[in-house]
């Protein structure tokens, strides 16, 4: 007979097995771009707006509709740390690409500069960042690990070209840039935080 029901005890079908949760298929490459497109938008439209900043403005930006934003980033909170590591992967990514096409105390220089851009960003969602984190959530991750750990990259390289003193240590610098970061992040602060970088680099610069 069909349709009739399972008899009691009866062994369940193989699909009535529980399901696992599926590793998640990677995006395609036209998803993989319009989801770099809204983060980096977001980054600049957050540093420019605050957090609070329309998102309907950053898709249009970003040349993509509405639909595609939330379907990448259902809630705002979403897109706000989503943006956030974004900004810190590609910071601190681009530490050994600088090293490979230019000297090493350029590439130290051009980076710093990078790190302001990313100081700006976070400053434009910092009260978002601690809501979220309010929550339990952990935002931060293990970005402040992830940026000494470019920052000692970089200055081995220095180093190793005799390019910089060896009495400074990595955490010395990350912790200056994070100083210039608290009291000149913004982007209205941009001309005193260049100059507070070239300060701190001319001092880390070896001694003929």
């Amino acid at each position: 007979m069909t349709d009739a029901a399972p008899m009691a005890g009866a062994a369940p079908k193989p699909d009535a097995a529980p399901k696992t949760d599926a590793a998640p298929r990677p995006l395609r490459a036209d998803a993989r771009r319009n989801r770099e497109k809204i983060l980096t938008t977001a980054a600049r439209v957050f540093g420019e707006q605050g957090p609070d900043a329309h998102l309907e403005r950053i898709a249009k930006e970003a040349g993509v509709g509405s639909a595609t934003l939330y379907r990448n980033f259902p809630t705002r909170e979403d897109l706000i740390e989503a943006v956030y590591r974004h900004e810190v992967a590609q910071l601190c990514e681009a530490a050994p690409a600088l090293i490979a096409e230019r000297p090493p105390e350029q590439a130290l220089r051009t980076w710093t500069r990078l790190f302001l851009d990313y100081a700006t960003a976070k400053y434009g969602m910092i009260d978002a960042l601690r809501a979220i984190a309010a929550t339990g959530a952990n935002p931060y991750g293990g970005s402040r690990e992830m940026i000494r750990a470019a920052v000692t990259t970089l200055m081995d390289a220095c180093a190793a070209a005799g390019a910089i003193r060896t009495d400074i240590r990595p955490t010395d610098l990350a912790a200056a840039l994070e100083g210039i970061a608290l009291t000149s992040a913004g982007a209205e602060h941009r001309e005193q935080a260049e100059r507070l970088l070239d300060l701190t680099l001319d001092g880390l610069t070896a001694r003929r």
